[in-house]
């Protein structure tokens, strides 16, 4: 066990308790302890001191005549005597001693009235000797001048000293010099040892920031050169440091302001994070779906980010989710950038939100948020409509790549001729002629409602066929390609849209077919005709003519069959919607 003693005096016990001053120790082993005294009064009694031993011009002094000790008045007079300085002081305070600064007086002097004492009993001994008739032989009383020489153990010297201290003023001092001395022991080592530990946590971080280096170079992450501080010498000979690097994790066809933010260094102190990033604003792009259900309830849907860049490497995960957050934001400017040229839905804009009212009743949100609240809207979500929002997502960053890659060809003079030359041999991007981010986004989203609206019109008239005890065969498909067609039709140089197919047989004999093109195009391939479609009234008026045409003609068919021995005629009176037969002078 270590015992530490501090230099401060103890004031007060285990119990919390003050501590009484013990001023003297009587001769029966009573403590006296000092009273106490009130601040205003010792500071009284200590200004009153001042001025009694100083003067009372001592405030007035120059630093010469105070180390001289030789005060002068205000005026440069003669100093005043101890005496006149007394009285006046003894005049202007003429309350009665306190008994506090009676004991101060007391044992002041009493050291010094001992020491007199002491003084006074030597010289009354040394008279009392030579003063006595006792001590002078008879027989030279007659004869003074023969007075023979003293004894020699009659006169010697002695010493006054000042009487030892009381035992607990003892004690204290021998603490005091002890914790002293382990005090100032105990703040040499802590020097020591907290020098060592920062020249090893320097030595630490210093290897730590090269094998980051390292291994950020290995991963191909881009090196570039930092900009020296604003007034460093540059030329010959100055100083420079070898930690003048940035790393960049941009794209190379981004506008400046986002290759300004896509920087960052590696941490040349201990901390949390290995790198460091003085532009990051710590921001994710959430993309929500809001839609009204048929009772009017609201249902929310937006993409998640959890942990889709986590590795094992921090370095990875840090460089990865801060170039995703560039990236966002440079999605974003461009969303709004694109905002104000759509032909077809209301547009609101913010400083970090963007709502697109793409259908009737739904409408798509743009947001720069904090991840946290993210993570939260996240936990609301369907599971299908946040597949949807994810979808959005990583389409928006494909349609970015497109137009980075429009930019690269535009840069090096690629012409659409040469490329249209070189595309068999080298694999180059198409570029479309359509680079805006927000138009493909909202031409999908407007095609699934177009979608379910003619799915439900045409779902309608199977049901009712079928329950009518017709054998019909309804077969939808709204995006009639695979994946890499869709991306060949989006963003590798197509049309820039998607299309599908829907086909209705009815009762084995007549189909309907019908053909969709994003985002609300209806192409009608009738046996007579192909008819583009370009309401819903009109595509419910289509599949009624068509189911009429039909149903007459099995009628017929059938009427046909059962008056063949009587020579009967049908037939379909197409102005009508009717079927009409004959047989034997009668008419149905």
């Amino acid at each position: 066990m270590s015992l530490k003693l501090s230099l401060e005096r103890p004031y007060k016990d285990d119990l919390g308790r003050s501590i009484p001053t013990v001023s003297d120790i009587a001769t029966d082993g009573r403590h006296i302890y000092e009273p106490d005294e009130p601040p205003g009064t010792q500071l009284g009694e200590n200004l009153r001191r001042m001025f009694l031993e100083r003067g009372l011009d001592f405030f007035n002094q120059d630093e010469e005549q105070r180390r001289t000790n030789e005060p002068l008045d205000a005026h440069g007079a003669e100093p005043q005597s101890r005496d006149t300085v007394t009285e006046s002081l003894d005049g202007q305070n003429a309350e009665a001693m306190s008994p506090e600064a009676l004991s101060n007086m007391r044992l002041e002097i009493l050291p010094q009235l001992h020491v007199a004492l002491g003084e006074m009993s030597l010289a009354k001994d040394v008279i009392s000797l030579y003063a006595s008739p006792a001590t002078v032989p008879s027989a030279l009383r007659d004869d003074p001048t023969s007075v023979p020489a003293l004894p020699h153990d009659i006169l010697a010297s002695s010493s006054i000293a000042k009487p030892p201290s009381i035992p607990s003023v003892q004690s204290f001092n021998a603490r005091l010099v002890a914790g002293g001395k382990d005090e100032t022991l105990r703040k040499a080592s802590d020097l020591f040892k907290s020098a060592a530990i920062a020249v090893e946590r320097g030595h630490d971080v210093g290897a730590r920031y090269w094998m980051d280096a390292l291994k950020i170079r290995r991963r191909n992450w881009g090196l570039t050169p930092a900009p020296l501080p604003l007034g460093v010498p540059t030329g010959r000979g100055a100083d420079r440091t070898t930690k003048d690097f940035l790393i960049s994790f941009g794209l190379p066809e981004s506008s400046p302001l986002f290759r300004q933010r896509a920087t960052g260094q590696l941490a040349t102190y201990s901390s949390n994070e290995p790198i460091t990033f003085p532009r990051r604003q710590r921001t994710a792009l959430c993309i929500s779906i809001r839609t009204l259900g048929a009772v009017g309830a609201e249902r929310t849907a937006c993409n998640n980010l959890t942990d889709r860049f986590k590795v094992d490497d921090p370095l990875q995960t840090s460089l990865r989710e801060a170039q995703r957050e560039v990236l966002e934001q440079e999605i974003f400017s461009l969303l709004i950038r694109d905002a104000s040229t759509l032909p077809t839905s209301s547009v609101r804009v913010s400083e970090r939100l963007l709502v697109v009212e793409a259908t009737q009743d739904s409408e798509i949100r743009f947001e720069l948020m904090e991840k946290d609240m993210l993570t939260a809207q996240v936990a609301n979500s369907g599971p299908v409509s946040q597949v949807k929002c994810d979808l959005i997502y990583d389409f928006l960053h494909l349609l970015l790549l497109r137009e980075h890659s429009h930019r690269r060809l535009t840069r090096i003079g690629v012409s659409e001729t040469s490329l249209s030359k070189l595309r068999a041999d080298v694999a180059f991007p198409p570029v479309h002629p359509t680079l805006a981010l927000l138009h493909p986004v909202i031409d999908l989203l407007q095609y699934e409602y177009f979608c379910v609206r003619v799915k439900a019109e045409m779902s309608k008239t199977v049901q009712i066929l079928r329950r009518a005890g017709v054998p019909v065969k309804f077969h939808f498909d709204a995006v009639g390609e695979d994946g890499a067609g869709v991306l060949e039709s989006l963003i590798s140089g197509g049309t820039g849209r998607i299309g599908g197919i829907t086909i209705i047989r009815i009762d084995n004999r007549r189909s309907l077919r019908f053909t969709f093109l994003s985002p609300s195009s209806l192409v009608a391939h009738l046996s007579q005709a192909t008819l583009p479609v370009s309401s819903i009234p009109q595509l419910i008026q289509l599949l009624r003519d068509e189911t009429e045409q039909c149903l007459l003609q099995r009628i017929c068919e059938i009427g046909t069959e059962m008056s063949e021995r009587l020579s009967g005629t049908w037939l379909v009176d197409a102005p009508m919607n009717r079927a009409v037969g004959k047989w034997e002078g009668n008419t149905l």
